[in-house]
């Protein structure tokens, strides 16, 4: 994949040239509350290991720009979790860019995109305990509760999407 474009969005893959504006992301309080900050040397390990992830699975986690103006707004893509053997779809946005209904068409895209062209059968999506933006998300893609888990020591619950339950809506293209 290259770029996945939707009605107001387009979704690339990160680079190391995302670094500062990841840090700058994961600063904001209400958006790390969920997800952590970074320090500029955690954020350059953790996007080698999204490149790493790119090149052995084949996806992993994009930039999301607003399609008018190129500004990066977030976060979404698929991470693969060796220790769960599953592939998740995650979505993180700046606070200024919340309640516009990106994370959904984000996801969406992402959705269509790993269940089409990458074949997958099942796709999580691990939710941290008291994110009820997330979990809105989740519910309106149409995941649902798979199970409660432990990630990167804190709870959640991981929801699940089978293929065939899978309703794409239009407007996506990769």
């Amino acid at each position: 994949m290259s770029v996945i474009t939707t009605e107001r969005l387009r979704l690339r893959p990160l680079t190391d040239a995302d670094t500062d504006w990841w840090v700058r992301l994961h600063a904001d309080e209400e958006v790390n509350r969920f997800v952590g900050s970074y320090t500029r040397e955690q954020a350059t390990a953790r996007l080698h290991a999204i490149q790493q992830q790119w090149a052995q699975r084949g996806h992993g986690l994009c930039a999301v720009e607003l399609r008018g103006t190129g500004q990066v707004v977030g976060r979404c893509g698929l991470n693969w979790w060796e220790q769960f053997d599953e592939t998740e779809i995650g979505w993180t946005f700046a606070r200024a860019h919340w309640g516009r209904g990106y994370a959904t068409e984000a996801a969406r895209a992402v959705l269509a995109w790993g269940f089409g062209a990458l074949g997958l059968q099942q796709i999580t999506a691990m939710i941290h305990h008291g994110n009820t933006g997330s979990s809105a998300v989740a519910q309106r893609l149409g995941f649902t509760r798979l199970r409660e888990d432990t990630v990167l020591g804190r709870p959640c619950t991981v929801h699940a999407l089978a293929r065939d339950e899978f309703s794409s809506g239009a407007g996506a293209h990769v």
